[in-house]
Parts: C-alpha cells; sequence; structure tokens
C-alpha cells in the first residue's frame, strides 16, 4: 500500500472519529441541558396547609396493638398544624370496626369526613350510611361520633330502617355500635310489610 493510500485511510478514520466526537457531544449536551427552575412562594399559613396528602387510602388503625378500624378513602389529608390538629377526607370515606374476634362491628360512610384527633370526633357529612351488628341501618346527612365518650350523636333528621320497621326522626343519640339508640323527636314508624 502507498503511502498516500496509508494517508487517505487515517484521514478518513480520522474524520468518521471526529463526526461521532461530534454527534456524542451533541447528544450529551442536549441531554444535559438545564431546566428553567420555576420559583414558588413560601408557605404563609403553615395551619392550611397539609402535612400529608394520601390518595387511594385503604388502611388498618389498631389501638393498644389490636386492630381496630379500616378506612378506605380517595384522598385523606392531615393537618398536623392546624390548632386543633385534624384529618380530612374531602371525597368521602369508609369505615369499618371490627371487634376483638376481628369481625366486622359497625360499618360507616360519608360523602365527606373530619377527624378532630384531640377530641377524637367524627364528623360526617353527606349521606352518612351506617350498618350496626344487628343489621339495622341509619341514614343521615350528618353524623358525630366522639371515640373518647363513645356516643355517636346527630341532630339531623334520621332513618333507622330494622328488619320489621323503619323508623324517623330528628336527632339521635347512641352508643358508639349503634345497638342502643334514642331518636330524639320520632316523626313515624312504619312496619315493614312481608
Amino acid at each position: 500500500m502507498s503511502s498516500s493510500s496509508l494517508s487517505i485511510i487515517r484521514n478518513r478514520i480520522l474524520y468518521n472519529s471526529i463526526i461521532t466526537l461530534v454527534v456524542v457531544m451533541g447528544f450529551v449536551l442536549v441531554g444535559c441541558k438545564q431546566e428553567k427552575r420555576i420559583k414558588i412562594g413560601a408557605v404563609e399559613d403553615r395551619s392550611q396547609t397539609p402535612v400529608l396528602e394520601v390518595h387511594g387510602v385503604s388502611t388498618l388503625i389498631s389501638d393498644s396493638g389490636i386492630t381496630r378500624y379500616r378506612i378506605e378513602a380517595e384522598t385523606w389529608k392531615i393537618y398536623d398544624k392546624a390548632e386543633p390538629s385534624y384529618w380530612e377526607f374531602p371525597r368521602g370515606i369508609y369505615l369499618e370496626k371490627f371487634n376483638e374476634d376481628m369481625m366486622v362491628e359497625a360499618s360507616l360512610r360519608a360523602d365527606y369526613a373530619v377527624y378532630k384527633e384531640v377530641e377524637q370526633i367524627w364528623h360526617l357529612v353527606g349521606n352518612v350510611h351506617a350498618l350496626n351488628e344487628e343489621q339495622e341501618q341509619f341514614d343521615t346527612p350528618e353524623m358525630f361520633w366522639n371515640q373518647k365518650t363513645e356516643r355517636v350523636y346527630s341532630d339531623s333528621s334520621i332513618v333507622i330502617t330494622r328488619e320489621a320497621s323503619i323508623i324517623q326522626g330528628v336527632g339521635f343519640e347512641s352508643n358508639q355500635s349503634m345497638t342502643n339508640y334514642v331518636i330524639l323527636h320520632p316523626t313515624g314508624f312504619f312496619p315493614i310489610e312481608e
């Protein structure tokens, strides 16, 4: 091979190497391009900002090492800096309460719920539907459940559907398993025909 042929081959290899290096560097530079940073304002009122926001929740809650509740919610927000601190379920909640044998003792569903941690009070709003261990169904637009006093109560209208009757009224009080209850202002009692 002549020296001119070798020179042409070396030049082509050098040319191809330079082209390859330029292309690789182009990709690297494009890949390392800095994105524009977006500045956001500081959080001024921390009490209005949830410390945690979770979507698609299904969780178990225990008390003294025993599983007591199962909660399902589309959105769960925890406001730990609010006074008093609270949990919010803006898209509704489904709650099951277990007995010591892990059997569902009662269930509760609502369109919206707030749980006040310090007071241990649940405030349930919108299409509140509860089922007790005796399969009695409670329907009301609003209900409160005080875990400290183990009482459930409401000043709203209530419909209780039992096996043989339907009871209607305004306002009620009950134990937390909703098996011993009083309707404050009854408005109707309707036997169910079989």
